[in-house]
């Protein structure tokens, strides 16, 4: 399920514009998770943060920062926390950044529409 998570963030960094939502990931990843149960939408998010820790980890951007939380203004408390773990700064600050999730979603645009990273990484 990583994989074909990952897989289609990357897809959609390559072809489409603005954010996708949970529901959409689901459907579109076709994951077969029912957001209405707890447990589920919280396996959603803990794929959401394996995988963008390891691309962190591996000099790439945070394919999550595509995935818009339904009711926010972007990204829940979570991911800022996340942030503040990968050493980004403290998470509350970068919450009230107004440009820090535009250039997150900018530089991961470039980097997977870039046909060599693409060919490379993906």
């Amino acid at each position: 399920m990583i994989g074909r998570v990952r897989s289609h963030l990357i897809r959609f960094s390559r072809t489409q514009v603005g954010t996708t939502s949970y529901l959409n990931l689901v459907q579109e990843a076709e994951l077969g998770l029912n957001l209405d149960i707890s447990h589920e939408k919280s396996r959603l998010n803990e794929i959401l943060t394996e995988i963008s820790e390891q691309e962190f980890e591996a000099g790439r951007p945070m394919l999550s920062c595509l995935v818009k939380v339904k009711g926010s203004k972007g990204q829940g408390d979570n991911f800022f926390k996340m942030c503040e773990r990968l050493g980004m700064g403290e998470w509350r600050t970068l919450k009230q950044q107004e440009d820090f999730l535009t250039t997150l979603r900018q530089e991961c645009r470039d980097f997977w529409q870039n046909d060599e990273n693409f060919q490379k990484f993906a």
